[in-house]
């Protein structure tokens, strides 16, 4: 017998030994630090091992207990980022997404999983209003905004047989890093990513877009693309979607909406993302604000053509013979990746499972809780806003300071002493140049006695830190 081989009795003891640690992690989540108590030391010292040249069997699952509780966990309380927060029944999926071990490249390859892909992504786009749309699952949102400028750079400046041109793409002052990385990569150059000022709800101005464009055009450039973002990762702001598309449609320019963290508010605040169908592209991520395990990462586009003209290039040893429009599909004629792992069965699942009211109540919860915060921060005569709250993102700072201390230095030492106290977890974000305390509401297990601890959290750190000297 081949050693790698496992009984199907030793799988079943295997999985019901994992299963039951899953369901005890589960239902301990509620009590849990925000944030695991260790460091690099720790971890290291914990977990680092020679690699064992024997099998250890049963007892390799020994360990698994310590990398649990070294990890950071989907906690109620865990407001930073744009995480989401793992829906156990996609959990399960994933499981069964590894035993079937589909490559997801073509229907000859995987039938079940292209199918249902293909089905996810219809459902996807008919749900945000934007029927009619095809697309991918990915990694997530840096994937699926540099298959978005490959598309618009050889639908507008034709590079995959001669060599990128210079090629301008605009996005406001407050977009994801991704787009820098994104141009930088397929040849454009960083130094023509045009970054356009916001308003004072951070959204970009289409008047100083315009400009931008009309700028660039005398001076001989080649604009090719905009990207507005739908929820931008700092204040969640929305740019002004429908006049960005009359502007693209005028220009001749793709449209690109980044919406991985914002578009599945679509579902419940449709009027906020009025223009989000007139994208040639979008990009979502469903492990945010879908609440999937990572990675679940998609991207939206509107003509195939687009995708099949930049990501098709097949060796003989893999091209589809079949005609069949079925059973002749290929995702890797439409992306950048060739392996691709069964991302749809947990998504697909996880719908049918709760339905997708479900999912529009759970969004509903979050943009409540973002509410619910911005009132106490209101109550709160020591804490102030720093930015409007178009979502689920909230940008505050503690503002009591001594005379000559540093506002910024003072919420920073706030920052890290809320993450070591371990009752809740906050991020980050910079606003107007200014250090702020960031809550982000993407979190299914979150309920408002979570939130309501967050405003006691941060003026307990900051009085400890005041009468310890920081």
């Amino acid at each position: 017998m081949n050693p790698l081989n496992v009984s199907e009795e030793e799988f079943r003891r295997l999985a019901a030994r994992v299963s039951s640690m899953a369901g005890d992690y589960y239902a301990r989540l509620p009590d849990v630090r925000a944030y695991p108590r260790t460091s690099g030391a720790q971890t290291r010292e914990a977990l680092d091992e020679p690699l064992p040249l024997e099998g250890l069997h049963g007892r390799a699952l020994d360990a698994l207990g310590k990398v649990m509780a070294m990890s950071r966990a989907p906690s109620p309380r865990f407001f930073g980022y744009v995480l989401g927060s793992g829906e156990p029944v996609a959990a399960l999926a994933d499981l069964l997404a590894s035993v079937l071990n589909q490559n997801v490249t073509a229907w000859r390859s995987a039938p079940a999983a292209i199918t249902i892909e293909r089905q996810v992504v219809r459902w996807i786009a008919q749900a945000l209003g934007c029927e009619g749309m095809s697309g991918s699952l990915c990694g997530g949102g840096s994937s699926a905004n540099l298959m978005a400028l490959a598309m618009a750079r050889e639908a507008r400046l034709p590079a995959n047989e001669r060599g990128a041109q210079p090629g301008m793409v605009y996005a406001s002052s407050e977009a994801h890093m991704s787009l820098a990385k994104a141009v930088a990569l397929l040849g454009l150059g960083r130094r023509n990513l045009r970054l356009v000022p916001v308003d004072e709800h951070f959204r970009m101005s289409a008047a100083a877009l315009e400009a931008a464009i009309a700028e660039d055009r005398a001076a001989g450039r080649a604009p090719i693309a905009v990207v507005a973002s739908a929820g931008t990762v700092s204040t969640g702001a929305i740019d002004p979607l429908e006049q960005i598309g009359a502007i693209c449609r005028a220009q001749g320019l793709w449209l690109h909406v980044d919406g991985a963290y914002g578009v599945p508010a679509a579902l419940v605040a449709a009027e906020k993302f009025r223009g989000l169908s007139a994208a040639d592209s979008m990009s979502l991520d469903l492990h945010k604000w879908l609440y999937q395990p990572m990675d679940c990462g998609m991207l939206l586009f509107k003509d195939p053509s687009h995708a099949r003209a930049t990501f098709s290039h097949t060796g003989e040893y893999a091209r589809v013979l079949d005609a069949d429009p079925v059973e002749g599909f290929a995702f890797f004629e439409e992306s950048l990746e060739l392996s691709r792992r069964f991302r749809a069965l947990k998504i697909w699942l996880s719908l049918r499972y709760h339905g997708l009211n479900a999912f529009r109540a759970a969004i509903r919860a979050d943009l409540e809780h973002a509410r619910q915060l911005v009132e106490s921060i209101r109550g709160t005569p020591q804490l102030e806003l720093l930015a409007p709250v178009e979502l689920s993102a909230v940008c505050f700072r503690y503002r009591e300071c001594s005379a000559g201390a540093d506002l910024d230095e003072l919420n920073s030492a706030i920052l890290r002493r809320v993450i070591d106290n371990g009752r809740v977890y906050l991020s980050n974000a910079s606003v107007h140049g200014h250090f702020a305390l960031r809550a982000c509401f993407v979190n299914h297990r979150t309920q408002p006695a979570d939130v309501a601890q967050i405003v006691p959290e941060v003026l307990e750190a900051a009085r400890e830190i005041v009468a310890g000297g920081r």
